[in-house]
């Protein structure tokens, strides 16, 4: 056999373990940004705050997201921010006069679409706790449901549907007198960062690194051969 020849019967086995080596860095992504998040403006104990809840569409089947409801920690009042194409009803407790949950319900024949996310924003007086938990429920127009209420796992570790949580630090109350911002249209609304971004661009581009990497040493090993 040629030298011509070893090195083209060689090639597709490179390309293979290039190819399966990217496999398993690209298995090990984290999901994270596709999960129900929350983020506060004013992330302190005891404070008035809004709270916005960023929310994927992760169907695989193209249904839209149609509700959302979160759980509230049983603050004794709450409102939301009016966002076109959606409703919202908060669920009080009669006997105790707390708000328990909200629910976000879409008009008929809207919702968030595959590729998209929505912001839902609440106004609530946090807790005098380290930290809280929305347990959520996202249902779509196909009738599925998923709940994101899931603590973290021993050790750290993040469940597949993580209950959206806010991290408490200590500090002054805020201001009774701090009120929502005026509503705007979901397309002008500013988005919270996605979480860690970077750190998922970054595995992607070490994955890729990865590659070419096992692609130059496979084709060295075949020149040597050669």
């Amino acid at each position: 056999m040629s030298k011509r020849a070893r090195r083209l019967a060689l090639l597709p086995v490179a390309v293979v373990a290039a190819l399966t080596l990217y496999a398993v860095s690209a298995a090990q992504l984290p999901a994270a940004w596709a999960h129900v998040h929350a983020s506060s403006d004013n992330p302190v104990r005891g404070a008035m705050a809004i709270v916005t809840f960023q929310v994927p569409n992760e169907s695989n089947t193209g249904a839209l997201t149609t509700a959302l409801s979160v759980a509230l920690p049983s603050v004794p009042a709450a409102s939301t921010e009016s966002a076109p194409g959606w409703t919202a009803k908060l669920d009080r407790d009669a006997a105790s006069g707390t708000v328990r949950s909200v629910t976000w319900t879409a008009t008929p024949g809207g919702g968030i679409g595959v590729d998209q996310f929505a912001l839902f924003r609440v106004s609530i007086k946090l807790p005098d706790t380290d930290d809280v938990s929305f347990p959520a429920t996202q249902t779509y127009s196909d009738g599925t449901v998923v709940k994101w209420d899931q603590p973290p796992q021993p050790g750290g570790g993040e469940p597949e549907h993580p209950a959206p949580t806010l991290t408490l630090a200590a500090g002054p109350v805020a201001s009774h007198g701090h009120h929502p911002p005026s509503a705007a249209p979901a397309d002008q609304a500013t988005a919270p960062p996605p979480p860690k971004p970077a750190d998922n661009t970054a595995r992607v581009l070490g994955g890729a690194a990865l590659v070419l990497a096992a692609l130059g040493v496979c084709l060295a090993l075949i020149r040597r051969r050669a």
